[in-house]
């Protein structure tokens, strides 16, 4: 075995161990789509329409492809038969069903992170410091180990994205062919006749790509690989469209070869097309029609402009916000890799490193045409520029490496070394550890709770949120289908008017417009929650359509003071409290989680 295979096994082994405990040791709450854009539906698969998963609107409006659920779906059920065969107990069962997803989205946060390097390796060499820069970046992203651990359909995007990234024959498409070496176009064009004469300054993937004439006349290795992964990764993500269609252009303007062109775009079609007929069979028997989820995710996000419904952002937002917050401290060598990749070359007469500054040059293309179309969005969030980190991290290893490598072995150098890690560190340990981890424990409580019960034989867990929507994870943390609970909604506004849409209010915002108003029209007297003795009292009219008053109460201490005053002569008192955040945007989900029971020794 090569030494170059043992170091890739190697580095791919210290990179899964390193995402397996970033996963098993994320005890936050981040974004809602990590729970019920993946695992609410791959529950549903599993486990069934009485599991009790949470379906969006999202699922019944076939906006999204079944492919990622189905992926979890697969894994919950492999985790549920391994806990029978081995007849394991209800209490170690919940504990594999909880980390199983964890455990398989750290396989795919390490396969982004190991093709990150490769690709790196393939651009920069085996054992360079930019390789190695690039390598160290991802490890100790704060970003990465706050993300790509999560079941977010863009975590998977972006390994998809760079494994397609690393699979492109780059070479093939940006080398010139061999028989037209003779006739640079310009003076300031690369002198290819010199590139092939001097292909000892080339690594030894482009010696053989230029050598080997064949693969300008066939289907390069690798093309098909990428397509494929390229089209998964639009079929996941539509708006991962956007990326390849970049970097398309900016290889077929450069391209004057019309049977690459004709073998890429063959290719393309080939592989496209063979997805999307996977992807179809897999939505057909999902949603039991046929749909193409695709389209309909274009057309309420874009012609219905649904998406704005969950906020607007500034313009600004990508490059004042999105991008410093996905780099940190490796945001000034990110900005000096982009500005050096798309400044005219100084050197392009210089065989060495053609390939590498022609693919710097794409990637920074595609980097910029995505963030420049994101920005044109209303709604924004971080992780749609997600699968840009790792290009940015390849782009940044050269400053990286040049920044530090001009700088003596001194305390100095070791010194802003150790800063920076440490940084890193914190901000990933806090995210991943401190910040919004409330709304995971009370999930973890209440779980506890009814396992107390199944082992005596009690009545099952009846829980109400009085929370803004999707503030915390569902079945697959609560898993026991027998917790009844239910929460406040967010539906948005489908296929009404401009006027209706501005009047439009979610049952989460008529809930904390007059808190006590909705909770007497969707729940039943509050007179038979008083302390007093409520037996013979007549029920309110109506009330039979009305939710009953559940065991437990869940909400953020900012409703505390309207729950005091509520809640008060009632049989409600708090008994559970946990801290959730320091700060947060929104100010209904500041300050602790809080959990009111009725009291046992009032209930008879």
């Amino acid at each position: 075995m090569s030494s170059l295979r043992v170091q890739a096994y190697n580095v791919f082994g210290l990179l899964l161990a390193l995402r397996l405990i970033n996963a098993l040791s994320v005890q936050t709450f981040f974004q809602p789509d990590e729970y019920f854009q993946s695992l609410e539906p791959a529950w549903q698969i599993a486990f069934g329409k009485d599991a009790g998963a949470w379906i969006t609107w999202e699922w019944r409006e076939h906006l999204r492809s079944s492919l990622h659920p189905m992926l979890f779906a697969a894994v919950y059920r492999g985790a549920a038969q391994l806990c029978d065969l081995l007849r394991i107990a209800e209490g170690s069962r919940t504990v594999v069903l909880l980390a199983a997803p964890k455990i398989f989205q750290a396989c795919i946060a390490a396969t982004g992170d190991f093709f990150t390097w490769t690709l790196a390796c393939k651009l920069f060499g085996h054992g360079s410091h930019a390789s190695f820069a690039t390598l160290a970046m991802t490890a100790f992203s704060p970003w990465q180990f706050h993300c790509s651990v999560r079941t977010f359909s863009n975590s998977l995007e972006t390994t998809l994205t760079i494994a397609a990234l690393h699979y492109w024959p780059w070479q093939w498409s940006l080398v010139t062919e061999p028989s037209k070496v003779e006739r640079p176009q310009s003076n300031t064009d690369l002198d290819t006749t010199k590139m092939v004469q001097q292909l000892k300054d080339f690594p030894k993937a482009t010696r053989d790509a230029v050598t080997d004439t064949s693969s300008f006349s066939s289907t390069p290795n690798g093309l098909y690989m990428s397509l494929s992964l390229a089209a998964v990764a639009c079929i996941l993500r539509p708006t991962n469209i956007i990326i390849w269609a970049a970097i398309a252009i900016c290889l077929l303007v450069r391209n004057t070869d019309l049977q690459k062109t004709a073998t890429l775009l063959s290719s393309a079609v080939l592989c496209g097309g063979g997805v999307l007929a996977f992807t179809l069979s897999l939505d057909w028997a999902y949603y039991g029609e046929w749909v193409f989820p695709p389209f309909k995710f274009l057309y309420f996000n874009i012609v219905q402009a649904v998406s704005g419904f969950y906020g607007h952002n500034r313009i600004d937002y990508y490059f004042t916000e999105g991008l410093p917050l996905l780099l940190t401290t490796t945001l000034p060598f990110a900005a000096m890799g982009l500005w050096q990749s798309l400044r005219p070359g100084m050197d392009r007469t210089m065989p060495r490193g053609y390939v590498e500054r022609q693919t710097r040059f794409v990637l920074a293309v595609a980097i910029m045409t995505t963030v420049l179309a994101m920005t044109m969005i209303s709604h924004k969030e971080m992780r749609f520029i997600y699968p840009l980190l790792p290009m940015l991290h390849i782009l940044a290893a050269r400053p990286v490496a040049s920044f530090f490598g001009s700088l003596p072995v001194n305390k100095a150098k070791l010194g802003l070394i150790l800063l920076l890690l440490a940084t890193n560190i914190y901000i990933a340990g806090y995210v991943t550890l401190v910040h919004q981890r409330g709304v995971i424990d009370v999930m973890h409580y209440l779980r506890h709770e009814q396992e107390e019960r199944m082992l005596g034989n009690g009545s099952n867990v009846t829980v109400g949120f009085l929370m803004p929507c999707h503030s915390t994870p569902w079945r697959s943390h609560l898993v026991h289908p027998d917790i009844k609970a239910w929460a406040l909604t967010c539906e948005p506004p489908l296929n009404l008017s401009g006027d209706e849409r501005r009047r439009y209010e979610d049952e989460a915002d008529v809930f904390y417009n007059d808190p006590a108003s909705w909770i007497d029209a969707n729940l039943k007297d509050r007179k038979s929650m008083s302390l007093t003795d409520s037996e013979g009292m007549k029920p309110r009219a109506g009330d039979e359509a009305r939710r009953d008053w559940p065991e437990y109460l869940v909400s953020f201490e900012h409703l505390e003071p309207f729950a005091d005053v509520f809640l008060r002569k009632t049989r409600y008192e708090e008994c559970w409290r946990t801290f959730n955040t320091h700060w947060h945007d929104d100010g209904r989900r500041r300050g602790d989680v809080v959990v009111w029971c009725i009291s046992q020794n009032m209930t008879g």
